[in-house]
């Protein structure tokens, strides 16, 4: 793997972040091809840093409430970011029992509650396997899905309702780690386009119950690891650059 320090050298760069929690993907993204802009400004003379063109691309959205491993091309290696997202993912997390949002996460205000004090934790291992394998699922309303060239978190947020149609994508691992009612931790390693917010919908469905994503962190994406990630400041230190998370997106 390339590290940050050959960007200049070579003609293409894989760089693992953790991203920070309420930055989207994008912010990360849009932050590091700033770095380097500045960079080459300061490095080469105006007319040659003017010519300097740079794609920086992310391989797998991770969503704003999330955090964890985020894989950024540079360069060339943007040709190949469909083949890092194909890989396998692993997440760990925790849902959130005897309770549903709009959004299955953090992002919107609880709409339903139930009990939830009869449950055994055998009921909640076998709810995890079975939602193992092979599986049809409906991605959740808010996410950045197209449909009909409106994105859905756009029309949930507007109070509208598009119909997602159901996909198939595979579960290899639903592992539940810790339960500590009404909070249940978890791994999980999962297939390219799952949402692990929907498994958290469907895992309180299977409990005839409710359930909602209370916390989520990608540690692992094919064999690259979140051990070996960048925290965002150690770049911004790098580059000698400022970093304020209250400066998303700038």
């Amino acid at each position: 793997m390339l590290v940050i320090k050959e960007i200049n050298e070579n003609p293409g760069t894989v760089l693992l972040v953790n991203k920070p929690l309420t930055w989207t993907s994008f912010d990360v993204t849009h932050k590091i091809k700033r770095f380097l802009i500045r960079r080459w400004h300061k490095q080469l003379p105006a007319a040659e840093a003017k010519k300097k063109k740079v794609k920086v691309g992310h391989a797998g959205t991770l969503d704003p409430l999330a955090t964890g491993l985020l894989i950024i091309c540079v360069g060339k290696e943007t040709k190949n970011i469909e083949k890092y997202m194909g890989m396998p993912k692993t997440y760990t997390g925790t849902f959130v029992l005897g309770a549903t949002t709009p959004s299955f996460d953090n992002e919107t205000a609880v709409d339903h509650s139930f009990v939830w004090e009869h449950l055994k934790d055998e009921e909640l291992h076998a709810a995890a396997q079975g939602l193992t394998g092979r599986i049809s699922q409906v991605p959740p309303a808010f996410s950045a899905i197209q449909v009909n060239g409106q994105r859905a978190y756009m029309a949930a947020r507007q109070g509208e309702e598009l119909k997602l149609e159901p996909r198939q994508v595979e579960v290899f691992k639903f592992e539940i780690t810790e339960i500590a009612m009404p909070i249940v931790h978890f791994e999980i390693v999962c297939s390219k386009g799952t949402y692990i917010r929907a498994l958290a919908r469907d895992f309180g469905k299977a409990l005839n119950n409710g359930a909602y994503l209370g916390s989520l962190c990608r540690t692992q994406i094919g064999d690259f690891k979140l051990s070996d990630a960048w925290q965002l400041e150690e770049i911004a230190t790098y580059f000698e650059e400022p970093l304020k998370f209250s400066d998303i997106g700038k």
